[in-house]
């Protein structure tokens, strides 16, 4: 692999406090929110759904909004970031792979993700590029960044519908990261499967790919098992 490309939710950034300052703002418990969420990721629906089962006439950009100009907006400091994300960026490019982190995500997200000063090439959000995924001009953009042919760029993700499916689907090389609701839930369907030609757990497992052929192996675990009788909702997934 020439280039590596990272999504940013659940990929290099804990949710932890995006839905802690949701439920905050709604003034609900955080686990309440946090079993809508999962709920909302087990029926293979956008975890958004869990802010309008609590508001069902919410619009969910206008009171971000709101958030922010109550003072109340974006947080983002090296303790939302995953453990492995300094070690693994810097070995990857110690490796000589160009490392780009596209995802979605706000203009505010972005700046604060700059901030950071990550090990990586380039940081773009979505709201940056006026395209969020699994839109597939999200992905011709990709392309176009990677700096290498599709088929020498991984696209590294947790979100079967957001990041699997639609990289395939550009001709990327695909990781899916065992990491967060999505990760976790929808691993071991055969869809995600068979769409990955890599399955990860850990960020720091990516320098070992380098070079690697594409493959479809189970986790090293062994709980990648192919129809472990989870939910087949990855039909809907598809469609988000």
């Amino acid at each position: 692999m020439e280039t590596i490309v990272l999504g940013i939710g659940e990929t290099l950034v804990r949710d932890d406090r995006h839905w802690a300052s949701w439920a905050n703002w709604l003034g609900v418990p955080a686990h309440t929110l946090s079993a809508l969420v999962g709920a909302a990721v087990a029926q293979g629906r956008d975890a958004t759904d869990a802010l309008r089962v609590l508001r069902p006439d919410m619009d969910v950009d206008e009171a971000y909004l709101a958030r922010a100009a109550a003072g109340r907006g974006e947080h983002l400091d090296e303790s939302d970031l995953y453990p492995d994300v300094r070690p693994a960026l810097a070995e990857l490019r110690a490796a000589g792979v160009r490392v780009v982190v596209a995802g979605n995500g706000t203009v505010r997200a972005g700046e604060l993700l700059r901030a950071l000063d990550l090990p990586a090439d380039l940081v773009v959000t979505s709201d940056e590029w006026g395209v969020r995924k699994p839109d597939p001009a999200f992905f011709a953009r990709v392309v176009e960044v990677a700096e290498a042919e599709p088929s020498a760029t991984l696209y590294v993700g947790d979100h079967p519908a957001e990041d699997l499916f639609p990289a395939a689907a550009a001709g990327l090389r695909t990781a899916h990261l065992r990491r967060g609701a999505y990760g976790h839930w929808w691993a071991e369907h055969p869809d995600v499967v068979g769409a990955a030609d890599f399955r990860v757990n850990a960020l720091t497992e990516l320098v070992g790919l380098v070079g690697a052929q594409p493959a479809r192996p189970a986790f090293e675990d062994g709980s990648g098992a192919v129809g472990s009788g989870r939910p087949g909702r990855v039909s809907y997934l598809r469609g988000l």
